[in-house]
């Protein structure tokens, strides 16, 4: 008869000392699984024991089968592609002097495509345990760790290759109609079809992983923050400044961007493409919103835009039956149309220099300005003896910043732009209703990554 010891584990007594600290790393992580999910209901016992040490282990070695880790990632060329993605280790890709994959050596993040509901397993494989993740240790097949699994060597070794299935390659390779295609001649004669190779570009994650975590310790890094502070106010600094101009933001997977990885999920979806033009250092100044009541007014001429407006409007002229397909149609419209707001402010905090709202010129209302001037909070505040104002007005800038209200008002601000924009179309009877559904779909990006949908202010529609 085996006996607990002061941890109550009976499992414990038998391990080695490395073996013991895998197991309480894994015990951990299941106890902050089991509290979080009986939060405010610890009376349920039937929950409560599906996060039982082994009968968690056993129910995620099954639903480890639900997800793959992967580092070239087919659905970020088309949210409905159905082939395969692919798990590509840098260090052996080919070198060449061009930037990719390559570059990124051992130091890469995986991504993980699949059932989103089975990321729980990712994030316990994610555990480290001297200085390696529980994955790397069950794919060596570590004997300390198979141990503390189960006490049961066949069950804990069955776990092991389970859990280490997750990075896997298929048998074979599938494409898919949704998926880019280019027809590459490799022969002679490019009138014969049996000249050309097929190839498909792959969508590397883990390579747009490791430029979006730049470019954002770039923007908000606290390093580059004091050396950008420093430069805009002439004073000496011996940090490097570094700035990425003429950014675009591509948004994959809409307002699910889950749907299309794990890292696009961490990333809210935003891909960031950078300027394929030579430098010329000099950034734009925001002619094009100075002046303007309302910024929404520009949004209209932003690519693509007008094309959704009309389409939707055309759509819901048609008066289309009350069916399913037409809900999920109009839905699609609808959560494209308001994810145009996140790319608009995505481009406006890349061309513009922070602190171009404090322009006598900006009549923006206030809500607009903390929307698409995030950055200018960063700035010293204004002292000058002769405009007292300029410091009041930063220092209520930042205030309302911090109060978090502003996106609402964007999003109202957006419902009403929708509505104005329907009824030019034909539709007259827009109103109320239409303007608080408008503005859940507005999409506004605060100074932090994540997307957030917002409410619609209180009041209607104007």
């Amino acid at each position: 008869m085996r006996t607990k010891d002061r941890t109550g584990d009976p499992l414990m007594t038998n391990l080695t000392e490395r073996g013991k600290t895998f197991r309480s790393t894994i015990t951990a992580f299941i106890e902050a699984r089991r509290e979080a999910k009986l939060k405010g209901k610890e009376d349920d016992a039937a929950t409560a024991s599906k996060y039982d040490y082994e009968a968690w282990l056993a129910d995620a070695a099954r639903r480890v089968g639900q997800i793959q880790a992967v580092t070239h990632v087919l659905k970020a060329t088309h949210p409905d592609a159905r082939g395969s993605s692919l798990h590509i280790d840098p260090g052996r890709l080919q070198r060449h002097p061009e930037i990719g994959s390559h570059l990124l050596g051992e130091d890469f993040a995986e991504d993980v495509v699949g059932n989103a509901a089975a990321l729980d397993v990712f994030k316990f494989l994610k555990l480290e345990v001297d200085e390696r993740r529980l994955l790397d240790w069950m794919q060596s097949d570590d004997a300390d760790l198979c141990a503390a699994l189960h006490a049961d060597t066949h069950v804990a070794q069955e776990w092991m290759h389970a859990f280490a299935s997750l990075v896997r390659s298929e048998a074979t390779a599938t494409s898919h109609e949704m998926a880019k295609q280019v027809y590459w001649l490799t022969g002679e004669s490019p009138s014969d079809d049996t000249h050309y190779h097929l190839l498909q570009p792959m969508f590397s994650s883990s390579l747009a992983h490791a430029v979006h975590a730049d470019i954002q310790e770039v923007r908000f890094g606290e390093d580059n923050k004091l050396a950008r502070q420093a430069y805009r106010t002439k004073q000496p600094e011996r940090r490097q400044y570094r700035d990425y101009r003429n950014l675009v933001a591509r948004k994959l997977g809409g307002t699910k961007p889950q749907n299309v990885s794990q890292l696009n999920s961490e990333r809210g979806g935003v891909n960031y493409l950078l300027a394929s033009v030579p430098p010329t250092w000099k950034t734009d100044r925001p002619r094009k919103l100075l002046g303007l009541e309302s910024a929404m007014d520009r949004l209209t001429y932003f690519p693509g835009v007008r094309q959704q407006v009309q389409r939707l409007a055309s759509f819901l002229l048609g008066n289309p039956p009350a069916t399913e397909p037409t809900r999920e149609t109009r839905k699609r419209m609808e959560q494209e149309l308001g994810a145009q707001l996140a790319l608009f402010a995505a481009e406006t905090w890349a061309r513009f220099e922070p602190g171009w709202t404090r322009s006598p010129d900006c009549v923006l209302p206030l809500c607009e300005q903390l929307w698409l001037d995030p950055e200018r909070t960063e700035l010293p505040v204004r002292k000058d003896a002769d405009h007292p104002e300029w410091e009041q007005d930063d220092l209520a800038f930042n205030a309302a910043y911090v109060s978090g209200n502003w996106p609402d008002e964007v999003a109202g601000n957006f419902a009403n732009w929708v509505n104005s924009r329907l009824r030019d179309a034909g539709l007259t009877s827009v109103g109320d209703a239409e303007y608080r559904h408008w503005a859940k779909q507005a999409i506004v990006d605060a100074a932090w990554p994540v997307p957030m949908q917002r409410r619609a202010p209180a009041g209607g529609a104007t």
